[in-house]
């Protein structure tokens, strides 16, 4: 009986969390003009995989987490740090907040959210 309770809590989490697999696309303006993002995301339950695709290349998303419509993951950019990455989703709409955890980047002054559109 505890087995079939502890799955059904689970299956119940996993239901309500947002879908975020595909691919989302988004724009920064920076010092030195626009970048131009794409978020390559696959979710499987809580757990958020997949990749950021910019002019700088492309680089792997680590600890990602899906709860509810709270989106978290990071990224490590070589000779700059981590960078970790919180926010929402709500239907075709991401919204993301940056935080830096040092390395080679210094101080960086505090960045706007970064709205990403599912691309269908």
């Amino acid at each position: 009986m505890r087995k079939l309770i502890f799955l059904l809590a689970a299956l119940s989490v996993a239901a309500f969390a947002a879908d975020v697999t595909g691919n989302w696309k988004a724009s920064l303006e920076t010092p030195n003009g626009t970048m131009e993002f794409t978020y390559v995301l696959k979710a499987d339950g809580n757990t958020v995989t997949g990749t950021i695709q910019s002019q700088m290349g492309e680089m792997k998303i680590d600890e990602g987490k899906l709860d509810g419509d709270k989106i978290s993951f990071s990224i490590t950019v070589e000779n700059f740090g981590k960078i970790s990455y919180a926010g929402t989703v709500k239907d075709d709409e991401m919204t993301l907040n940056m935080s830096f955890a040092g390395g080679g980047g210094g101080d960086m002054p505090q960045m706007p959210p970064i709205v990403a559109k599912r691309v269908k």
